[in-house]
This record gives C-alpha cells, sequence and structure tokens, in this order.
C-alpha cells in the first residue's frame, strides 16, 4: 500500500465509526445535525453525522447527494493527489448510486456532474475525454428533471466554457487519440451561465464564470464587468475562494 494514502483511509475509516452518542439518534437527527456541519463547511463532523445514517438507511438518495458533497470538499482540500483522487472517486460513487436510486431527482444528477467534474481534472488526458460526455449528459438531465436548477446550468457552462477554449490543433489531435470531442461554442456557454444568474444571482461563481467566457471571447468590457461583480460579493461557497482568484488572475491578462 501507498504509505502516503495512510492518513486518507484512516481518517475515512474514523468517520465510519459512529461515536456513542449518535447510536441513539434517528436517521432524521442525524441528517439534521449534519446538515448544521454542512452549512458551516466542516465537511469531517457532517460525515460523522451522514455516515452512520446511511447504515441506517443506505438507499436513502438525498442522504448520499450530501456524502457525496462532503467528500468533494474533502478532494478540494487534501494536498497529495492520490489523496485527492480518493475522495473525488468516493463522492463519484456516492453520486452515482444516489441517481441509480432516485433517477427522476434533478439534484442526484447534478451531484453526478459536478463529482465527475471535480475528478477529471487529476485523471490523464483519455479519462478526461471519456468524463466528458457524463459531465454533459447529466447536466442535462438535471435541467430536464427541474430547468430552475441553477447550479446544472453553471456545471452545462463550464462545460460548453472549457470546450470552446479547446485549440483546433488540441481538439485534432484529442480526436485522433482518444475518439472525437465534442464541439460546442463560448455563446453556448454564455446562454447557460446567464440562464443561472436569472435563476439566483446571488452565487458569485455565475457571475465569475460568465467574465472569464467574455475574455475567451475577447470581449474585455463585459468580461471586466461581470468579474468585478463576482469578485465584489461575499464569499459563501466552498469554492469562492478559488473561483475568486482564478477571476482576478483572468482580470490581470485583460
Amino acid at each position: 500500500m501507498n504509505l502516503r494514502l495512510l492518513p486518507a483511509l484512516s481518517a475515512i475509516a474514523l468517520l465510519l465509526l459512529p461515536s456513542p452518542a449518535l447510536r441513539a439518534d434517528s436517521v432524521d437527527d442525524l441528517i439534521s445535525k449534519g446538515d448544521v456541519f454542512d452549512v458551516k463547511l466542516q465537511e469531517c463532523e457532517a460525515l460523522k453525522c451522514y455516515l452512520p445514517a446511511e447504515k441506517m438507511q443506505p438507499r436513502n438518495a438525498r442522504l448520499l447527494v450530501r456524502i457525496a458533497r462532503q467528500y468533494r470538499h474533502l478532494a478540494s482540500d487534501a494536498t497529495p493527489r492520490e489523496e485527492k483522487l480518493r475522495y473525488a472517486a468516493l463522492a463519484v460513487d456516492y453520486s452515482l448510486r444516489a441517481a441509480a436510486l432516485a433517477p427522476n431527482d434533478s439534484e442526484t444528477h447534478l451531484a453526478v456532474a459536478i463529482s465527475y467534474g471535480k475528478m477529471v481534472p487529476l485523471q490523464g488526458k483519455k479519462q478526461q475525454v471519456e468524463a466528458s460526455p457524463l459531465i454533459k449528459n447529466a447536466a442535462e438531465r438535471a435541467i430536464r428533471l427541474d430547468p430552475g436548477n441553477d447550479l446544472a446550468w453553471y456545471v452545462l457552462g463550464r462545460w460548453h466554457e472549457a470546450l470552446a477554449d479547446l485549440s483546433g490543433f488540441k481538439r485534432a489531435i484529442g480526436g485522433l487519440i482518444y475518439g472525437s470531442l465534442p464541439v460546442t461554442t463560448n455563446e453556448d456557454a454564455v446562454k447557460c451561465f446567464k440562464k443561472a444568474i436569472a435563476i439566483n444571482p446571488n452565487r458569485l461563481r455565475h457571475h465569475i464564470e460568465l467574465g472569464c467566457t467574455y475574455a475567451q471571447m475577447k470581449r474585455s468590457d463585459e468580461a471586466r464587468r461581470c468579474i468585478e461583480k463576482g469578485l465584489g460579493m461575499s464569499e459563501e461557497e466552498k469554492d469562492d475562494c478559488a473561483l475568486k482568484r482564478r477571476g482576478r488572475e483572468v482580470l490581470a491578462k485583460l
């Protein structure tokens, strides 16, 4: 076994052991307690509640979505690549289980899309290409089930934004080696981000990524306006700090 994985494995093993104070709680009590920690972005504490609840209700799809989110957050915080990949893989596994149990629930498919998106940067090029349609399909299904799901529109926008930024050379080489890559445009990304903003204008991620897309399109004034709006908003979600850093980097290049 890779010794660098031991801390991560040990942490997960400990999380699987409920404390005596939790054993008498009902599933609803455990989930409610876990939700308090989830809002505070205290992933390990949330899992200490969610994982015992999962043992009692292993087919609770919304609970599996919650657990997947905690593992995505742990993947963001981890430093060794192996540890990040392990947490991300756990997030994908829980998300897929949730979607299989609740195929008509928009949130389960959103969890699949986000979890694959978290794992993709850690994978090789072939795996990234293979995961691309999985992310798009899951996001589109989440939108079909709930057109008001702003995060699903955001994920779909990020998919379009990332693929639109591929150079023709990379696209051709990627197609030769790994199979054909999907074709999309920055305009498709703009539509998705605008839809996300119309549904929920209070998420800074929507504004910053819309600005980043405009930057790709060489529309500097619009890019600057959108990014600066996002930078002026308070950080409330897990990746907000990283998104602001990305926004500042794009601004610096305008």
